[in-house]
């Protein structure tokens, strides 16, 4: 088979203009990559756009920023390895709360927020928003609406083609200073400057200083809804085992057609019903996941538990899967993700991870 899809991928990274993405990246028509997706799903990986780009010629200097937002990724990934339950506050406890649930008008793009209203309506319609957006939306919901962030950050999830529970979990986490030393708040004037609107009089124009003083949650945020998600799987397929051959487990975070595509053996997309109903996804995002799954020759779709796909093989000596926080149940021949800087622990911030890896890299 030829792999369209990751060449396709390759042929965008190489046209990206990673050193204007510095200067732009925020506004909502900057030069953002749209990589997303494929990096989420594990076909291609941080390391091999980092290496590409560093291929191409340009020095870690001029591109640092674009790398540091890959390394984001890497860094939040690796955070949630060593914390493995993401889904509490971790550092200081969200107040104040108003609601567990989820507001309505957020729901409905009715929060008289022209850009997030336009930004939700098109993460519906196409599974993408824009990272700011996502900052905004998640400010709003946590800090402004005092709504808990979790059902939230699920809620923007469920939606997201390129659904990353660790970096969406803790991004959220992040902005209602559960995970970090602030709230993020944004007022009106700066996402007037970068999604080009001109909203007056919102419940967001308003200084920081009176924004961070919220006592009571807006009008237009205070109709909360007990907001019920649910995952409609693919259609489960009749797993067909070769004894004879190694079986190779890929999941929704892990579909690299390039992972020992020289070897014969059982390739499975495993969909767990018990996962997808912890974390339910929209039928826009499993709909893409089966299409880059059929990237990988022979692929056969399993929805079912692990542990009754592990019974269901004899050749338990050769089952190989990737490591991934939400397979740690799994049993068999575990590898390691591609990483950017592999001998680097997220120990303590960002930026002192981002030293590090570069300090690393220097070294090799």
């Amino acid at each position: 088979m030829v792999n369209n899809m990751y060449n396709k991928i390759i042929e965008r990274v190489n046209s990206l203009d990673p050193v204007k993405y510095a200067s732009n990246r925020n506004f909502i028509n900057g030069n953002v990559s749209k990589l997303s997706p494929y990096i989420s799903r594990g076909v291609i990986s941080t390391k091999t756009i980092f290496n590409q780009l560093i291929k191409s010629g340009y020095e870690i200097s001029q591109i640092q920023k674009f790398l540091q937002e890959l390394s984001w990724r890497d860094y939040w990934q690796k955070k949630w390895q060593t914390l493995v339950n993401i889904d509490h506050d971790l550092k200081n406890k969200q107040s104040p709360v108003f609601s567990n649930n989820f507001p309505q008008e957020i729901l409905n793009y009715n929060s008289s927020i022209s850009a997030i209203d336009m930004g939700i309506k098109e993460l519906y319609e196409t599974g993408y928003m824009h990272n700011h957006l996502r900052m905004y939306t998640a400010a709003i919901c946590c800090n402004i609406g005092q709504y808990n962030w979790l059902n939230p950050a699920k809620w923007m999830y469920y939606h997201l083609l390129d659904g990353d529970w660790g970096s969406n979990a803790l991004s959220w986490q992040w902005v209602a200073g559960t995970n970090s030393h602030k709230k993020y708040i944004a007022n009106q004037e700066n996402i007037n400057k970068y999604c080009f609107t001109k909203d007056e009089s919102t419940f967001l124009d308003k200084s920081y200083e009176e924004l961070s003083k919220y006592e009571t949650v807006p009008k237009e945020l205070s109709k909360e809804i007990n907001l019920e998600i649910k995952c409609n799987l693919p259609k489960a397929e009749k797993i067909e085992i070769n004894e004879d051959i190694p079986t190779i487990i890929y999941t929704s975070y892990n579909l690299d057609s390039n992972w020992k595509k020289n070897i014969s053996a059982n390739r499975i997309l495993l969909i767990e019903p018990s996962h997808f109903n912890k974390y339910p996804v929209s039928k826009k995002v499993t709909d893409f996941i089966v299409l880059i799954s059929k990237e990988i020759n022979n692929i056969q779709i399993a929805v079912i538990e692990f542990n009754d796909l592990y019974k269901f093989i004899n050749n338990k000596e050769e089952i190989y899967y990737k490591e991934h926080p939400f397979s740690n149940h799994f049993m068999g021949i575990k590898e390691q993700r591609d990483w950017m800087f592999p001998e680097v622990e997220a120990s303590g911030s960002f930026f002192t991870y981002w030293k590090k890896g570069i300090k690393s890299y220097h070294q090799k």
